[in-house]
């Protein structure tokens, strides 16, 4: 009896149409790509897995975003994913085999007897690699944190620094939608590759004047930025793996008419804000990024 081949779930079917179009020479080259938006209302997704399929062309070298036209098809052209040397060892194919199942399930999804199943393997052997499901979310999570490349100097000045890990961690979050679940600030997971992106902003801090204590708390704060924005696109997503739809779709009501029946005379602020800017993420990450930084450079200036 031959086994069924699972279908491929629906942000790599969407990526796969989409490098189809820029391999067969329909989108050249800086012609734009569907944003996340488009991708969400063209193929009737959630827009966390839109995001995906979009996370996917980036890895791929596919496409890149570029000021003022959005995310275009890049000139280098694709590149090939690094695989590591030799046979992998056992717990990093365990590892690779969970995310890639949080990743296309959620989280809820992941168990031993699960990967067990995805692996061949009985599911009491992987007990001598992970001896609990809270190990391997730390383990998952540590791995992930790992795919950022931390250079040793980074961008020139605090700053562009800041930015420059906020904006990985957030790619990361929304690469990996299930990874604001597994971090938990109230107890934090001393993981070697988590604990890397602290130790590379507090480096990046060096030479401020700044104590310890408020250097850890920028780093949690810088941390949490990307974690929270993210927060929302994998409750999306769990709804859309639940319901088979988005959050907007699940809605019997239309956004735009149950926006249009805001009581205008009890919130007539609310009633005249533009839709969609709620819904818009990313500018909500970057408005709370680049308003925070502005809020540390007025505490150093008053240092």
């Amino acid at each position: 009896m031959s086994a069924t081949r699972r279908p491929d779930p629906p942000y790599l079917v969407i990526a796969a149409e989409i490098r189809s179009r820029i391999e067969s020479g329909e989108l050249r080259p800086g012609d734009r790509v569907p944003s996340i938006r488009q991708i969400a209302e063209r193929w009737g997704v959630a827009v966390a897995t839109a995001t995906r399929a979009a996370a996917v062309l980036r890895e791929q070298g596919l496409v890149e975003p570029r000021v003022g036209a959005g995310t275009v098809v890049s000139a280098a052209g694709p590149r090939e994913s690094p695989r590591p040397a030799g046979e992998p060892a056992k717990r990093t194919r365990l590892l690779e085999a969970a995310i890639a199942i949080a990743d296309a399930e959620g989280i809820e999804a992941v168990s031993i007897r699960r990967l067990g199943a995805h692996l061949g393997v009985r599911p009491m052997s992987l007990y001598q690699s992970i001896t609990s499901k809270e190990e391997l979310l730390m383990h998952m999570a540590d791995h992930v944190f790992g795919e950022v490349i931390l250079p040793a100097k980074g961008p020139a000045g605090w700053r562009a620094k800041l930015e420059f890990i906020a904006r990985a961690e957030w790619e990361l979050c929304r690469r990996h939608l299930w990874l604001p679940k597994t971090v938990s600030f109230m107890r934090p997971l001393f993981a070697p590759n988590m604990m890397a992106h602290t130790e590379w902003v507090l480096r990046a801090l060096d030479g401020l004047g700044l104590s310890m204590e408020i250097r850890v708390r920028e780093a949690l704060t810088i941390h949490s930025i990307a974690v929270a924005a993210a927060g929302s696109l994998a409750e999306d997503d769990y709804t859309g793996n639940t319901t088979g739809t988005s959050l907007h779709r699940w809605n019997p009501t239309p956004p735009v008419r149950e926006w249009k029946t805001v009581n205008r005379t009890r919130f007539p602020l609310l009633s005249a804000v533009s839709q969609g800017t709620a819904e818009d993420l990313e500018g909500l990450f970057e408005y709370a990024l680049a308003r925070h930084l502005d809020g540390l450079a007025a505490m150093l200036a008053d240092c």
